[in-house]
């Protein structure tokens, strides 16, 4: 009798956690599957951000944010496989067939990267494009889909561990997002994919000796030892300048050999050229008036092999970088001289050697990668004359806006030389290169730092027939002054172009340099930039005396723009921090039609043509895998409860995915980089995720519906207040030093991620006990809406704003909400526990 009382104890015990009683054919998952599923889902994100990072260099910006589409779109698939495969019905084989799936994983993250490396990448509508572009995204996502298998088996074919199985999922992801900063400290790129592929293998011995799977172990051991091999003799090599793995297509093209290489979190820099092979120093600003046949020494830095900037040889001799007077980019300094200069993206040192060539007081330099200031400082510091180690220059490692943010500094010039890049950084990409730098919010700020008599000098794109991208710079100049308190900005603004015409410029038709001043300009200044435009044949396109045509004119007075907007057929409304998309310019109908090139710059309407398309591919995908489940299981399942199940899961899916990315987007504005708002917002919402859902283990049958309509109450009820009151907070905390900054967001993120993390397992609980057959298939609608809302954050955050992303997310966990409620009527909360057969059979015995 007493072993009778001990056996039913127990048994209470498991009902009372919210555990059902095992039967004795169950498995239950051990230490070597929770540290097996930590590692596949660490590799999962670790790999999926690691091909942001390659598809920015290998591909153009707009398709870089491929790659969480493509990691979400294969985990997807896999769960689908496992719900409509046989072979992974069986609970007993579980850890067997997640050992087999994530040593797949490991294979086919290097089939993968090895395809893509191999095959060109091209765009366009021709056959060979179309097979390019399947061959690369399908190769790529097979890996994915072997993740999403095994992942789904452990969130479905253990139902009582589901909580701490889904806690430990959420902590993998949330270390692998961090985790791969500190790899790129060490390791290139291409290397970090082979180190990414040794951890799934790794993981999948650890499967393999949880199932005592012996002869898979062995072959899991063998290939874990090849990828160490390779990986140790690429990383070594790589740091001689030879890898055996590289780059050979870049942007559809053979990349030569880089003189330098180097990788980090958000960019990969490469240093083409011969210093002993004189160059024309001419560039997109230089004045038709300069000597053609004048040769210099300079090296080319490029990022991501789109931006580039010039590392100029200078050994102290101003004469020799005289041509940099002849340059449209700098004429603020003929404006205002002896002055002290702020500039914003020090790039190659450029902008630093035409302040101190034209006699500027001091410069001091603002740049956000770190890898560019120890490449033009350090790396190639002798053939730039080392300019940090003149009295007169100091360089910051920092994000400009944020460091103006708390420097009560005044400058006379704050300079900024197309600061932006084509490139996508591992966020940026996803977010379609949102910029902080470009909204009416940062030039207030920018103004703020001026002296009475300062002046903001912004240089971009003037090209004839496409001068949007100048058509904006002025409506955010006039709104930015507007709010600043002054009524005619039209006298604060200076517009001068330089355009080559035909020559060698033909694709950009030269460059434009926007002054802005606090102060209205006077007749002395109007008179000297017109002599210097005379003497150099530049064109005053705007200023308090001329207008190059009624457009400029109505957008720097101020004036209604909707106007100049029609006559633009573009979005040239200024930017601000809840739309900080200066280069999207198209509007909402441009994602489903052919690039208007003749208007818009053709890089910018195929980034929208993309997303649309994208969207439409994505979406019928989505429906996809609603329905072809639903038409393979026949009328058992449209026959049982299944849709208020579907419902829930497809709505979590999304509003999960929803404020995840507008989160990521508000805080790039707040962080200054994407790569911060992507490791702080994953990280985060991850981690806290999961101990969310670890705290759902204990919530008993009885009380499920209780826990979770209050639960996801009270989530829903935190997000409207976090939509509220957060823009407040943010603002608040904006000039404090990074570090903090970053406490601050994870801070404010916990709670959101902590209440969201309990969503998933509620949902799983509630489908075990009334639908247990369909759960791999929720898993699977919460993948495909996941990957639906990715795209459609984006859309939405591009022509309605970050918030109305935001709230559109908060909007979806109360239809979840909803969905619960009715996916648990009918449910008797006293229903009576059944007696477990192990109980009954030891009651028999006595």
């Amino acid at each position: 009798m007493y072993a009778v009382r001990r056996l039913e104890a127990k048994t209470e015990r498991r009902v009372y956690n919210g555990i059902p009683p095992m039967n004795s054919s169950e498995t239950r998952a051990g230490t070597l599957t929770y540290a097996g599923v930590f590692c596949v889902t660490l590799v999962t994100l670790m790999y999926e951000i690691l091909l942001t990072r390659i598809f920015s260099v290998t591909m153009w910006y707009h398709f870089a944010f491929m790659a969480i589409s493509i990691a979400m779109f294969g985990m997807t698939v896999g769960g689908l496989v496992v719900y409509l495969h046989p072979a992974y019905s069986r609970q007993d084989q579980a850890v067997r067939q997640m050992g087999r799936s994530s040593f797949l994983f490991s294979v086919w993250i290097v089939i993968g990267i090895l395809t893509h490396l191999f095959v060109p990448f091209c765009t366009g509508t021709s056959l060979a494009c179309l097979a390019s572009m399947v061959v690369t995204f399908a190769s790529l996502s097979v890996a994915f889909v072997y993740s999403g298998i095994c992942v789904c088996l452990a969130l479905t074919r253990f139902p009582r561990q589901v909580s701490r199985i889904y806690a430990v999922d959420l902590a993998g992801a949330a270390c692998g997002c961090v985790f791969l900063i500190f790899v790129f400290k060490v390791i290139d790129g291409l290397s970090a994919v082979f180190f990414a592929a040794l951890l799934a293998a790794l993981a999948s011995i650890l499967f393999s000796s949880q199932s005592q799977h012996e002869k898979f172990h062995r072959t899991a051991l063998l290939f874990s030892t090849l990828l160490a091999a390779l990986l140790i003799a690429n990383t070594v090599a790589a740091e001689r300048g030879s890898p055996f793995v590289d780059l050979i297509w870049v942007k559809g093209k053979s990349e030569e050999a880089p003189v330098y290489e180097k990788w980090n979190s958000f960019s990969r820099l490469t240093v083409f050229g011969d210093p002993d092979s004189p160059m024309s120093p001419i560039t997109e600003g230089t004045s038709p008036t300069y000597p053609a046949n004048t040769a210099v020494s300079a090296l080319h830095l490029t990022i991501d092999a789109s931006a580039e900037t010039i590392l100029t040889s200078f050994a102290g001799d101003f004469t020799t970088v005289d041509y940099l007077k002849y340059d449209v980019k700098e004429i603020v300094y003929y404006l205002r001289q002896n002055s002290k200069v702020l500039i914003i993206g020090a790039g190659g040192g450029r902008d630093i050697l035409a302040a101190l060539a034209m006699g500027q007081k001091s410069v001091r330099a603002v740049e956000i990668n770190q890898d560019i200031l120890a490449t033009v400082n350090e790396r190639f510091g002798d053939f730039t004359g080392h300019l940090d180690r003149n009295p007169k220059v100091t360089f910051v490692n920092d994000e400009a806006r944020s460091y103006l943010a708390r420097s009560n500094d005044k400058f006379d010039v704050i300079q900024a030389s197309f600061i932006d890049t084509w490139a996508a950084t591992a966020a940026g990409a996803f977010s379609l290169t949102e910029n902080g730098l470009y909204t009416v919010e940062a030039w207030k700020l920018f103004l703020s730092r001026l002296t009475p008599g300062g002046v903001i000098s912004f240089s971009r794109w003037f090209t004839p027939g496409r001068a949007q991208e100048v058509y904006r710079l002025t409506s955010l100049a006039a709104a930015s002054l507007r709010g600043m308190g002054i009524s005619n900005p039209r006298r604060h603004i200076i517009l001068v172009r330089n355009a080559w015409g035909q020559a060698a410029w033909a694709f950009t038709g030269g460059a434009a340099t926007m002054l802005i001043s606090r102060a209205p300009f006077s007749d002395s200044d109007i008179d000297k930039i017109e002599a210097v435009a005379n003497q150099m044949q530049f064109t005053v396109v705007l200023s308090p005396r001329v207008a190059a045509d009624t457009d400029f004119a109505d957008l720097a007075s101020g004036y209604d723009y909707r106007g100049a907007r029609a006559a633009a057929r573009s979005d040239i409304s200024p930017p601000t921090d809840n739309r900080p998309f200066f280069f999207q310019m198209g509007r909402i109908g441009d994602m489903f039609r052919p690039a208007r090139t003749t208007r818009v710059l053709k890089e910018v309407t195929d980034a929208a043509h993309v997303l649309g398309t994208m969207l439409v591919i994505i979406t019928g995908f989505t429906v996809l895998c609603i329905v072809l489940p639903l038409r393979a299981a026949g009328k058992r399942l449209r026959n049982q409860n299944a849709w208020p199940h579907m419902l829930y899961f497809a709505a979590i899916g999304m509003g999960f995915m929803l404020i995840e990315v507008s989160q990521m987007q508000r805080l790039i504005i707040f962080l200054g980089h994407p790569t911060y708002a992507l490791s702080v917002v994953l990280f985060t919402l991850l981690l806290s995720s999961g101990l969310g859902s670890y705290t759902t283990h204990g919530i008993v049958k009885r009380s499920l519906k209780k826990e979770g309509m209050v639960r996801l109450g009270v989530l829903v009820i935190v997000l409207c207040a976090f939509g509220i009151f957060t823009q407040r907070g943010l603002a608040a905390f904006q000039s404090a030093v990074t570090p903090t900054r970053i406490l601050v967001g994870v801070g404010i993120l916990s709670p959101l991620g902590f209440l969201m993390g309990m969503a998933f397992p509620l949902g799983m609980k509630s489908a075990s006990r009334n639908q247990p057959h369909l759960m791999s298939w929720l898993w699977g609608i919460n993948g495909a809406t996941s990957v639906c809302a990715s795209v459609l954050a984006m859309v939405i955050s591009l022509y309605a704003g970050i918030s109305a992303a935001f709230w559109t997310g908060v909007a979806c966990y109360a239809v979840a909400w909803i969905a619960f409620f009715w996916s648990s009527r009918g449910t008797n909360n006293a229903q009576p526990e059944e007696v477990p057969a192990e109980t009954q059979a030891a009651t028999t015995r006595v």
